[in-house]
């Protein structure tokens, strides 16, 4: 069993939501470590490393707290970069953002998102929903790489 503690990527522009998921976070019991990443290029540059292929994330519990409006690129490429590539397609991704389109929530989905959360949200249902991924991401196997 890997006992490695969750991290959680928070790729999150707006200095006043990171605060606040944060707080939240921790007020619901959540205490692993949070990286903030505040634009599309350093969360790329975190998630694939310098090469690009996402080796550097292989077998690295994580959890993903992806806003789809960064100033740089759209979390939707992001996302659908995360789960198309073979080293972070498994790591969950909880998308949180102020649109609430109907086709953007469902595109989300189709990418691979695993909770959508539009902000300014329910912060116990999100906080709820968080330690609810956290316990699954804290339970999930991770395979050994051979």
């Amino acid at each position: 069993m890997n006992s490695t503690p969750v991290v959680i990527a928070m790729i999150e522009d707006d200095a006043g939501h990171a605060r606040l998921i944060e707080k939240n976070l921790r007020r619901a019991g959540v205490h692993n470590e949070i990286v903030p990443l505040t634009d599309g290029a350093s969360s790329m540059a975190y998630l694939f490393g310098p090469d690009g292929s996402g080796l550097v994330s292989k077998g690295r519990p994580m959890l993903i707290l992806l806003d789809l409006n960064l100033p740089d690129m759209s979390g939707t490429d992001i996302l659908k970069r995360v789960k198309e590539n073979e080293h972070l397609s498994v790591v969950p991704v909880v998308v949180l953002t102020t649109t609430d389109d109907q086709l953007e929530i469902q595109r989300c989905y189709d990418l691979g998102c695993n909770v959508y959360v539009t902000k300014p949200v329910d912060y116990q249902k999100f906080a709820n929903a968080i330690t609810q991924l956290g316990l699954f991401v804290s339970v999930m196997q991770v395979p050994v790489a051979a």
